[in-house]
């Protein structure tokens, strides 16, 4: 065998060698690697190398080669290791996309979205059977590559809102032109004005509960606040009818045991008697069936010119400020 070469080291580099030799951080392969690379640039032989770092001689060997022929910083590093990787074919790849946008219920699983986990199994399983034997022994990392590619999230369920309302963006409009003249109202007849402006909402399915023991009162150095047994009644449901008077702020509310025209109505009797007679009464409301039933339309047509009905748009409830959580809060605190 020909003499290896020297290996000049410039002095950047002896100091980094001289530094990881040194370290209690570094694997411990690194620090082995640069004092054999020390000690080769000092001159030493290879079996005196090899006695001093108590090692073995083709060790220390394929540390020197590796120096000569990438320098020595990166001989510290190991290389890739020989071997081909497993080859997946495109059509294999299209098909592993194909099983992810499916349902794994559509499949016979029982789960309503993919784990990778899941998913693997499938594919490991059923691969053989449709040729594509590239498969069979497919992994996470792998999966993920695949579907990340083509930014496919099996695992995940994102939402989405259908817009079945054609006439959505003249709705918002209409919505957004009442609150404005609101505003105006506001800002200029105060008390001297003779339309009012309701945002109403409901709150169905309220559990009204009652406490089975006695509150305990708070105790100095002892039970700093209130104090409630955990066990409590369950007294059923309640609805929650509710409005706020966009010009005051005031709250009219109305609790049901259940939510139906009659309720409606019974609210709409109460929104009645709060205002003068010769007021105009705006409500900003959703579609909901009780709003438009021919039982609220009969209610109507005995007060003639009395109400009038802004919906906002279906899907669009979001534009009623009653809806807003922040409107609800504020309802349920009546």
């Amino acid at each position: 065998m020909a003499k290896r070469s020297a290996l000049t080291l410039s002095p950047e580099t002896l100091q980094e060698l001289t530094r990881i030799s040194q370290s209690r951080t570094e694997s411990m392969a690194k620090v082995q690697r640069s004092k054999i690379l020390l000690l080769y640039g000092e001159g030493k032989n290879i079996t005196n190398i090899t006695r001093e770092i108590g090692t073995s001689r083709p060790l220390v060997e394929r540390c020197i080669d590796k120096a000569i022929a990438f320098g020595p910083i990166q001989a510290l590093k190991d290389l890739p290791r020989p071997g081909a990787p497993t080859l997946i074919t495109d059509d294999s790849k299209a098909w592993v996309l194909s099983i992810a946008c499916q349902k794994p219920t559509d499949l016979g699983y029982a789960s309503e979205t993919w784990t990778y986990s899941l998913l693997i199994k499938h594919i490991r399983k059923h691969c053989q059977e449709q040729g594509y034997l590239c498969l069979t022994k497919i992994g996470k990392g792998r999966l993920y590559a695949i579907l990340s590619k083509d930014k496919i999230k099996p695992h995940k369920i994102s939402y989405y809102l259908e817009r079945k309302d054609p006439e959505f963006e003249e709705k918002m409009a209409n919505i957004l032109c009442v609150y404005k003249e609101v505003e105006l109202l506001n800002a200029t007849a105060g008390e001297n004005r003779s339309v009012v402006t309701v945002s109403y909402d409901e709150k169905p399915g309220i559990q009204a509960i009652k406490n089975i023991a006695a509150e305990l009162m708070p105790v100095p150095n002892n039970f700093p606040s209130r104090s409630r047994d955990y066990e409590y009644k369950r007294l059923g449901t309640v609805s929650l009818l509710a409005g706020i008077d966009l010009h005051t702020g005031n709250v009219i509310p109305l609790v049901k045991d259940r939510h139906r025209s009659r309720e409606f109505t019974e609210f709409l009797d109460k929104v009645d008697d709060s205002y003068p007679n010769d007021w105009k009464i705006r409500l900003v409301l959703d579609n909901h069936s009780a709003h438009i039933s021919k039982e609220t339309q009969a209610y109507l047509l005995k007060k003639p010119g009395r109400f009038e009905f802004v919906f906002t748009p279906k899907h669009g409830s979001w534009l009623n400020l009653t809806a807003i959580p922040g409107g609800i809060v504020i309802c349920l605190k009546i």
